[in-house]
């Protein structure tokens, strides 16, 4: 399966033609036959709201995690805000995505780590105005994964319902471990638990080098952009043709 909107709407065909029933975290144990979508929104919030419409488009509602801690994007801007209300608005559940490098002195201890996604999930609920109630760990570490963590009001997409009772299919770092596409069609498992990250597709699917370096080579148009809204008569000083 390539890394194309065209490839990603095939996947949802075959998983209708199977007989899949496409749910969520809540509602999967009413279908005997179920996959639940998962997208971990790692980079790029524009991207997701993109793959939202998507779906929305094909009658598709998934959950999108989203990390409160990212580098890449502020949640508690204006802009940040409205995308979210738009995925939302798209029929789709945002959830946290949790980086536990984000404190030290939490790694590989699942207690602490707990502690913490609380605090943030009642963050991200702040800004939604909505209860946050579902998260998914961003690269965690061995003993979180094997500590199968229960926080209270929350599901853990990595507890072991999602691992041993689903068949787990992840395109982490651009790369499909398995032949996704081969697995929906052979309808050997009864439950699936797919997961994608929004950022990797394209209109026409690019390659791993391709696509980071379009999205580092974006990068000063979208700071000019953000500088001029912030900077009075910044062409006067800085043209925005000087950094592209």
């Amino acid at each position: 399966m390539d890394f194309s909107y065209k490839d990603y709407k095939a996947l949802i065909y075959a998983l209708n033609q199977t007989g899949y029933v496409i749910c969520d975290y809540d509602s999967w144990c009413n279908f005997d036959r179920c996959v639940i979508l998962r997208h971990d929104v790692d980079i790029n919030l524009d991207t997701a709201l993109d793959f939202a419409r998507i779906e929305e488009n094909l009658g598709v509602k998934s959950t999108y995690f989203i990390l409160l801690t990212s580098d890449f994007y502020n949640l508690f801007s204006a802009k940040s805000r409205a995308i979210l209300q738009s995925v939302l608005n798209c029929g789709h559940e945002i959830g946290l995505h949790f980086d536990e490098t984000q404190y030290p002195e939490t790694i590989g201890k699942p207690d602490m780590v707990t502690s913490k996604i609380t605090e943030e999930a009642a963050a991200l609920s702040t800004i939604l105005q909505l209860p946050v109630t579902k998260v998914s760990m961003h690269r965690p570490s061995k003993e979180i994964l094997k500590a199968d963590m229960k926080i209270p009001g929350m599901i853990n997409s990595y507890g072991k319902t999602f691992f041993n009772e689903f068949k787990y299919l992840s395109d982490s770092r651009r790369r499909w471990r398995e032949q996704v596409m081969d697995i929906v069609n052979s309808g050997e498992y009864d439950r699936l638990h797919i997961l994608t990250h929004p950022f990797w597709y394209l209109e026409a699917s690019k390659g791993l080098h391709e696509r980071l370096k379009e999205f580092v080579s974006n990068g000063n148009p979208e700071r000019w952009d953000i500088l001029d809204n912030n900077f009075t008569e910044l062409p006067k000083e800085l043209a925005k043709d000087e950094i592209l």
